[in-house]
C-alpha cells in the first residue's frame, strides 16, 4: 500500500507536466511557425517479488509469468512536432512562409546562430532584413533606400525594384535542415539552435535538393490543433484524478490496516 501511493503520485507528476505542455501549446495557437510539443512517458523499474521461468518445484516445473509489481511512471522527454502548419496570406512582401522542409538562419547579437520557421520579416535602420526583434536574417541582405519594391522568389532570390523601372538582384536566401529537427534546442522567440542530436546544420537553397520553397506575402501558422489539445487535456486531467483516487484508496487501505490492531 505505501508502493501504490508512491506509484499513484509518480501518475501525478506525469500528468501534472503533461497539462504544462498542453497548457504551452495552447497558449501559442495563434502564434508565427510555431511547433506543438508532446510530452512521452515510461514506466519506471519494477521490482520482481518472482522471475518469470524460475523454478516452481523439484520436479523441474517453471512459473509462467512470475509476479513483477512496476513503481510507477517517468517523463522520457518532450518533442517539438516539425509538421507543416497553415499558410496565412498577409501582402506584407517581408513575410516569408517555407513550404516544406527547412529553416531560416538568424545571427543573434551574441554572435551565435539560431533558426526558426517564423518568417515575419522587416527592415531595419541599415535597410538589412531582420526579425520582429532586430536579429539579422543570413546571409545578410541590404535593401537600398530607394527600392520601391521588394520580390523574393520561391527559389530565394530576392531582388528590388528601383526608380526607372531597374530590377536588381541584392541576394539570396539560403535555408538549413537538420538530419533531427526534435534534437534542436528551443531558445524562445520562435528560435532554436543546433545540438548533437539534431546534428550538424545542412544548408541549401530553397526548392532545391528537398528544401522547401518561399511563399513570399504569406506567414506559416502555429500547426497546434485546438481540438486536439482540448482532448489531451481532459485525458490529462482525468488521468490525474483517477491517480488522485488511487493514493486515496491506499490511504483508506492503510488507515483500515492500522484499524485492526484497535
Amino acid at each position: 500500500m505505501i508502493r501504490a501511493l508512491w506509484t499513484a503520485s509518480t501518475g501525478m507528476t506525469a500528468q501534472a507536466l503533461k497539462l504544462d505542455v498542453i497548457a504551452n501549446n495552447i497558449a501559442n495557437v495563434n502564434t508565427t511557425g510555431f511547433k506543438r510539443v508532446r510530452a512521452h512517458f515510461e514506466d519506471l523499474m519494477y521490482q520482481i517479488v518472482r522471475t518469470p521461468g524460475a523454478d516452481a518445484s523439484a520436479a523441474g516445473t517453471q512459473v509462467p509469468t512470475g509476479i513483477q509489481v512496476g513503481m510507477g511512471v517517468q517523463t522520457a522527454g518532450t518533442e517539438f512536432l516539425f509538421s507543416e502548419g497553415n499558410l496565412k496570406q498577409t501582402g506584407n512582401p517581408l513575410d516569408l512562409a517555407i513550404q516544406g522542409r527547412g529553416f531560416f538562419e538568424i545571427l543573434l547579437p551574441n554572435g551565435e546562430t539560431a533558426y526558426t520557421r517564423a518568417g515575419s520579416f522587416t527592415l531595419d535602420a541599415q535597410g538589412r532584413i531582420v526579425t520582429q526583434d532586430g536579429d539579422v536574417l543570413q546571409p545578410g541582405l541590404v535593401v537600398p533606400p530607394d527600392a520601391l519594391a521588394v520580390h523574393v522568389a520561391r527559389d530565394g532570390t530576392v531582388s528590388v525594384e528601383q526608380p526607372g523601372g531597374v530590377q536588381s538582384v541584392i541576394g539570396r536566401i539560403q535555408l538549413v535542415d537538420f538530419l533531427n529537427p526534435a534534437g534542436l534546442k528551443a531558445i524562445g522567440g520562435g528560435l532554436f539552435q543546433a545540438t548533437n542530436a539534431s546534428g550538424e546544420p545542412i544548408v541549401g537553397n530553397p526548392n532545391e535538393n528537398g528544401f522547401g520553397a518561399i511563399a513570399q506575402g504569406m506567414l506559416e501558422t502555429s500547426n497546434v490543433n485546438v481540438v486536439e489539445e482540448m482532448v489531451d487535456m481532459i485525458a490529462s486531467q482525468r488521468a490525474y484524478e483517477m491517480n488522485a483516487k488511487a493514493i486515496q484508496a491506499a490511504d483508506e487501505m492503510l488507515q483500515a490496516a492500522g484499524n485492526i490492531r484497535r
